[in-house]
């Protein structure tokens, strides 16, 4: 006879996520990158699915603002915050602290450069702490040029625009992702509404 219990197997758990369009999940509690020439519009898109107030973290000295028009299209403008620091260095600490109070669902950070490690593995924590005050489970967004790069995200997403004549596309890639393999979507907007479409990788 054993003496040991037998081995039971822990179900895997998917961990809660942010879902919008019902395709794209970001693991909550984390930091994610979204890069590319529409990643203003694809964190507009994650955050009309978010609930409460999203903190929208710009630099002061950023050549374009957030067109209100458009803004409105997707999250109603009251629920906006937007802190505009005018160091560098305040870009990814006010991004941290508004984490660590966990009292934010949603926190969007532009950049100007993909961060390395170190300070990643910081909002990640941030987010965890933020979470264990009990208030919720807040969200990060940096938004990166180009084609992005930041070391340690939990996902990468890159979003450019496909349009044509009369239509309003962009092409989405989930370009890394901890849990999950890299995808391509078709994003289209008719009569004011997003559908999503899967698309061939490459």
């Amino acid at each position: 006879m054993s003496l040991h219990p037998p081995l039971t197997r822990t179900p895997h758990r998917t961990p809660p996520a942010l879902t919008a369009l019902d395709e794209i999940a970001l693991p909550l509690a984390r930091a994610h990158e979204l890069c590319g020439p529409a990643r203003h519009m694809l964190a507009l898109v994650l955050a009309g699915a978010a609930s409460g107030p999203v903190i929208w973290i710009q630099p002061a000295w950023a050549p374009g603002r957030l067109y209100p028009d458009t803004l409105a299209e997707r999250i109603a403008p009251g629920r906006l915050i937007l802190v505009t620091p005018k160091r560098a260095e305040d870009l990814l600490w006010s991004m941290e602290e508004a984490l660590r109070a966990g009292v934010v669902p949603l926190v969007v950070a532009e950049l100007p450069e993909p961060p390395p490690l170190t300070p990643v593995r910081r909002l990640h924590l941030a987010a965890e702490a933020g979470a264990a005050t009990g208030h919720g489970l807040p969200l990060g967004l940096i938004l990166t040029p180009g084609p992005g790069g930041a070391a340690g995200v939990e996902t990468r997403w890159h979003m450019a625009p496909r349009h044509a004549p009369g239509r309003s596309e962009w092409r989405l890639e989930r370009r890394c992702a901890r849990h999950a393999p890299p995808a391509a979507w078709q994003l289209r907007e008719t009569g004011g509404q997003l559908a999503l479409s899967r698309a061939a990788m490459g």
